[in-house]
């Protein structure tokens, strides 16, 4: 910066007020110095800034990804708000992995980004130890959080969702109605399925407790799962699906044994993920708002790294039922 302002003939404020565009300078003296650096072939160093700052409008994000395209939408929608509030986004994934958490952890603090989104699966949280070292760092807990922290947490009403996808079931004239659930030690499953249960209970429809199957959120523990209802003496004629993902893979499941959603079974899943729309039929699903999860969360991050003393708070997005063809009315 000081060759630039020695060869534009000015100070290096100057010259820092041009590259950063914080303050007024005149159109003759802005040429100089943009000739300056174009001539030097100058590019501010982004380490010498976060230093003199002490901020380095880096985020990090600790997720644990699968094949579940909800993680990318919602990633997509934490990059973009990034990118737009003129932050980086470093990237982790866990892969549900408890030591790999810990270690990805450790590195985004060592890479002293400004704050952090986590969103992860693992029923154990990273080790204190970690954060002891960084007390800080703000956080922002995205949808799903197994361990307690001090920061903020944004949320999908997952009892709602789950008592909307029902409730969608019970009007359309079934009382057979089986439950794809996720794992009940993530608190959106548990809540998808308790609000599962309260919708057939307000209407006073018999649980069989073989209609109840507990998997992962994954393709593949939606079509197991499926086909295990398939082969009850008495299958059901509806199903709730706990995500889009286990939806698609009872559809597979369906279509092996030579049967059709809706005509046979009708479906509906949640999280209203892109590729539920192309299905065949199109599925029926409980729309989670991920582009807003991200945007609140980036929004939410940045707020608390401007304001450390500010209040935990608990934002609570609302689903809402987008119909499709994948359930018919009988």
């Amino acid at each position: 910066m000081k060759d630039v302002a020695r060869l534009a003939g000015v100070s290096t404020s100057t010259v820092s007020h041009v590259i950063n565009q914080n303050r007024y300078v005149s159109e003759s003296v802005t040429s100089r110095v943009k000739s300056a650096i174009e001539q030097l072939n100058y590019a501010p160093s982004a380490l010498a800034r976060s230093l003199k700052m002490n901020r380095t409008n880096t985020i990090g994000m600790l997720l644990t990804a699968s094949n579940n395209p909800f993680y990318a939408e919602v990633v997509r929608g934490v990059e973009r708000s990034c990118y737009e509030l003129g932050y980086s986004l470093i990237l982790c994934n866990t892969e549900g992995d408890f030591k790999r958490m810990d270690h990805s952890l450790e590195t985004l603090l060592q890479k002293r980004v400004d704050g952090l989104l986590i969103m992860c699966t693992e029923a154990q949280g990273p080790s204190k130890a970690v954060f002891s070292r960084y007390p800080s760092v703000p956080t922002v807990m995205m949808d799903w959080s197994p361990f307690e922290s001090a920061g903020d947490i944004i949320q999908d009403n997952s009892f709602l969702g789950g008592e909307i996808a029902t409730r969608h079931l019970i009007d359309a004239g079934f009382t057979r109605i089986a439950c794809i659930a996720g794992p009940q030690d993530k608190s959106p499953a548990q809540a998808r399925y308790q609000g599962f249960l309260q919708a057939m209970k307000a209407a006073s429809l018999n649980i069989h407790e073989e209609y109840i199957i507990f998997s992962d959120f994954e393709f593949s523990g939606g079509f197991d799962s499926m086909n295990k209802l398939l082969a009850l003496p008495n299958p059901p004629d509806a199903i709730f699906a706990g995500n889009d993902a286990m939806a698609v893979g009872a559809y597979q499941a369906i279509y092996q044994k030579g049967m059709k959603v809706p005509d046979d079974i009708s479906i509906i899943g949640y999280d209203d993920i892109a590729l539920s729309s192309y299905m065949i039929p199109p599925l029926t699903t409980v729309h989670q708002p991920k582009d807003e999860l991200g945007q609140q969360a980036v929004n939410q991050l940045i707020y608390r790294m401007d304001n450390p003393d500010a209040e935990p708070s608990v934002l609570v997005l609302t689903p809402k039922l987008v119909e499709r063809q994948s359930v018919r009315k009988r």
